[in-house]
């Protein structure tokens, strides 16, 4: 008896996926690509933190902002092109896992961006994955007709970008924020051009679920943050942190039911696509800072940080101010009423108010689980009459 099995070809036409396709889900190429860049996030995290707790303040936060654009934008380009053509042959496979070995040069170049300013190993990592990106944009405009001129904008845009961020390095230093902002700009403005003339056929759900994927993925490196934090007291015999690891934790549980809260989709029209995937930058940077600052607070608990408290408060309290506020203004404020749209803008402003006072850390997630508490009491108040009225006569 022989049995038939299907064979992954070593490439075929790289056709578009069906925009309404049932039940698509993330693949194991997707989950091997995502857990691939945890070790960027956790270099970033961590830099962060000691910078952080050294006192290096706005060294920290450019630093930070600088390579977290860095490993967003490029998983960014992946999830959505992946969404859309993804044809799982044997070129494709080769092609993605190109782009994770520049995911891996780039988490290697973390550190020397904190340390000294230099950005040299993140972008040879960086443009290592954009060209890569360029071979996908590539089969996409000989295999989809259709979305042919989208695909060659893609492919002709990112190659010139890449272009302007190996010219960067060559700079004087001085120049060097100034660049890397317009190049920045000209990273983002490569899809708001390439999609023109037409959507490429991304999925709604599919892309929804990626992004709560890489949420999922920065609220670990929080939750690994303190714990290591926590783990390092305890070694060293400080048995008193577990009130502050509570507190910690009740913060990283608070930003997951806020974000997990209830079902959403990715925008599927345009302009409003991009504002909801450009958003989440500061979603995900905010969360992963949160885990920065939490380990910050556990230093100065343990006297080990060249900062105060008001100022390790502020670490926490920024990052899940920011979080909330993106939060309201992609998901919350358009589909919610009353006291719930309120509750997240008045709740934002208290937790910037907390390090002003004592144990911010504590305030701050007595303050998130007071939101979360008002979140579901008025929503399901809110479901209740709906529902009376939806019941047929």
């Amino acid at each position: 008896m022989t049995v038939s099995r299907s064979v992954r070809p070593f490439y075929r036409p790289m056709r578009p996926r069906r925009r309404d396709e049932p039940h698509r889900a993330a693949t194991p190429l997707e989950l091997f690509f995502d857990l691939c860049f945890v070790v960027a996030v956790a270099q970033a995290a961590s830099s962060l933190h000691h910078d952080v707790a050294e006192g290096h303040l706005r060294h920290a936060a450019t630093s930070y902002l600088m390579v977290f654009f860095a490993i967003w934008w490029s998983w960014v380009n992946f999830t959505w092109f992946a969404s859309a053509y993804d044809t799982d042959d044997d070129v494709y496979r080769i092609t993605t896992l190109v782009q994770i070995s520049g995911a891996l040069i780039l988490a290697a170049g973390v550190p020397p961006a904190f340390a000294d300013g230099n950005f040299t190993v993140i972008t040879y990592g960086y443009v290592v994955m954009r060209l890569a990106a360029v071979v996908h944009w590539s089969r996409a405009a000989v295999g989809d007709p259709r979305h042919r001129a989208a695909a060659r904008r893609y492919a002709i845009g990112v190659s010139v970008v890449q272009v302007g961020w190996l010219l960067r390095l060559l700079v004087p230093a001085e120049w060097g924020i100034a660049a890397f902002v317009l190049l920045v700009l000209a990273d983002l403005l490569v899809p708001a051009v390439a999609e023109r003339p037409g959507m490429t056929p991304w999925h709604p759900r599919h892309i929804t679920e990626r992004y709560g994927l890489f949420t999922l993925i920065v609220l670990g490196e929080a939750v690994l943050a303190i714990s290591m934090a926590i783990q390092t007291g305890l070694d060293a015999g400080e048995h008193d942190l577990w009130s502050l690891a509570a507190a910690g934790a009740l913060i990283v549980f608070a930003l997951w039911w806020l974000y997990f809260d209830r079902p959403i989709d990715a925008p599927d029209r345009m302009p409003y696509s991009l504002i909801w995937g450009y958003g989440h930058y500061l979603i995900f940077g905010a969360v992963a800072a949160v885990g920065a600052g939490l380990g910050a607070a556990v230093d100065v608990e343990r006297h080990l940080a060249h900062i105060s408290g008001t100022t390790a408060g502020y670490a926490v309290a920024i990052p899940v101010a920011v979080f909330l506020l993106t939060i309201w203004l992609l998901h919350d404020r358009q589909d919610q009423h009353g006291a719930v749209v309120v509750a997240f803008p008045v709740v934002a402003l208290l937790v910037l108010l907390a390090p002003l006072g004592p144990a911010p850390v504590y305030v701050v997630a007595a303050l998130l689980v007071v939101l979360v508490t008002l979140t579901v009491v008025l929503r399901r108040r809110d479901i209740g009459p709906r529902a009376r009225v939806a019941e047929p006569a």
